[in-house]
């Protein structure tokens, strides 16, 4: 299969497709068969973000920054859907039947993107990133005081006080919106992008509208993503090695049933 060089201009954008919760198992089924026929496509990718975990985690040990921890594991898996980019490419080319291609043949489309509108959706995953960790940063300080930023690596008894307990029920409220925010924005953009030539800005306000027209489905959707996310990472990030192939595989299923879509 010849690979996607230039664009004439814009995509046209399909039309919304209704979802059921049926799309969501089926969505899962592929992207348990797309990693099954390329899974060290998958594991090479989940490495990346796995080991990225590490190296962030032993830095904070070493630079005693052990409170940035907790929202570093609840911010983390929000810059996951730009990492599966390539997983996106794998099932797009097995769902168009080509079984032949090779890793360098994936990660030229990659980097070919960087021609193109994701680095600008990546940008904006940053951004929000950095914005959660600072609004984290300044929540602890607010009910905890500054100096518990610095007490909290050594004994984390802090975070079970009254105000500990009520800063990480707030924390996790809050939390909670910033990622339901970003899933909106990325859930169908990331994909989108990859496979038309729209603009970002584009490609988010139509994640949205997907949002807004399968609300129960891509909620559920959401949580299971968020679940399974933070299941994974609880044995050293090591699920990660399962679970970020197969839902990033998902992911792209799940794109392609929320529209109408021509053949490939």
């Amino acid at each position: 299969m010849n690979d996607r060089v230039q664009f004439e201009g814009p995509s046209p954008l399909p039309p919304l497709a209704k979802m059921g919760l049926g799309d969501i198992w089926a969505a899962l089924g592929a992207g348990w068969r797309d990693f099954r026929q390329k899974p060290m496509m998958g594991l090479f990718f989940a490495h990346i973000y796995v080991v990225g975990g590490w190296l962030i985690y032993g830095s904070l040990s070493i630079l005693d920054m052990g409170w940035l921890a907790i929202p570093i594991t609840v911010g983390f898996p929000l810059i996951g859907p730009f990492l599966a980019v390539g997983l996106y490419e794998v099932s797009r080319r097995l769902e168009a039947g080509d079984r032949d291609f090779r890793r360098n043949d994936i990660f030229s489309v990659i980097w070919r993107q960087r021609l193109r509108q994701l680095p600008s959706m990546a940008w904006v995953i940053i951004v929000y990133f950095l914005f959660w960790s600072f609004f984290a940063h300044m929540l602890f300080a607010l009910f905890m005081g500054p100096s518990a930023l610095m007490n909290v690596t050594s004994s984390y008894a802090y975070l079970l006080q009254p105000e500990g307990l009520i800063m990480l029920l707030v924390g996790s409220g809050f939390g909670a919106v910033f990622a339901l925010v970003l899933f909106c924005l990325t859930v169908i953009s990331l994909p989108l992008l990859l496979d038309k030539e729209v603009d970002f800005v584009t490609a988010m306000l139509k994640s949205i509208a997907v949002v807004k027209a399968n609300p129960k489905v891509m909620l559920i959707w959401g949580a299971l993503i968020a679940s399974l996310t933070f299941l994974a990472m609880l044995p050293a990030l090591l699920g990660l090695f399962l679970v970020l192939p197969v839902l990033g595989h998902a992911s792209w299923h799940i794109y392609r049933r929320a529209f109408v879509h021509e053949a490939i």
